[in-house]
């Protein structure tokens, strides 16, 4: 099977570009109830994956940031304590499932690391647990 039979393609994703802001970035994780969210650059490819976590630490660790001043904060000044790996279109199904058991999501790039989408550990789990047989 290929992995692209799991993806969900970059149209139905939330993600945000390295430019937004820190406020942009709070905000697009709360209006869709995520942990994290894909970052891509102005040229739309995976740059990393921004998370509530590295969020915090931001704010903990940068005397004078509050919530009122967020918004001049550009996503890409903040540092990932955790990077979470990308997959490629055409990589194996053992790729990906190695990835999936570490992350909540698998970004998925083109060969130019362009972003097409993300695969879900939830759509994989569901997946194999309808199509399991005793």
């Amino acid at each position: 099977m290929e992995i692209s039979y799991f993806l969900l393609p970059k149209a139905e994703v939330a993600y945000i570009e390295s430019t937004a802001s820190m406020k942009d970035a709070i905000e697009q994780l709360e209006s869709h109830h995520y942990t994290a969210i894909p970052v891509i650059d102005p040229d739309g490819k995976y740059v990393a994956t921004l998370s509530e976590g590295d969020l915090l630490w931001k704010m903990r660790n940068t005397p004078g940031l509050t919530f009122d001043n967020m918004d001049q904060v550009q996503v890409n000044e903040i540092s990932h304590r955790v990077y979470n790996e990308c997959v490629y279109i055409e990589a194996e199904m053992e790729d990906m499932l190695t990835l999936a058991a570490d992350q909540n999501f698998v970004p998925v790039v083109d060969i130019d690391r362009v972003f097409l989408g993300i695969i879900r550990r939830k759509d994989i789990i569901e997946y194999y647990t309808r199509n399991i047989s005793d």
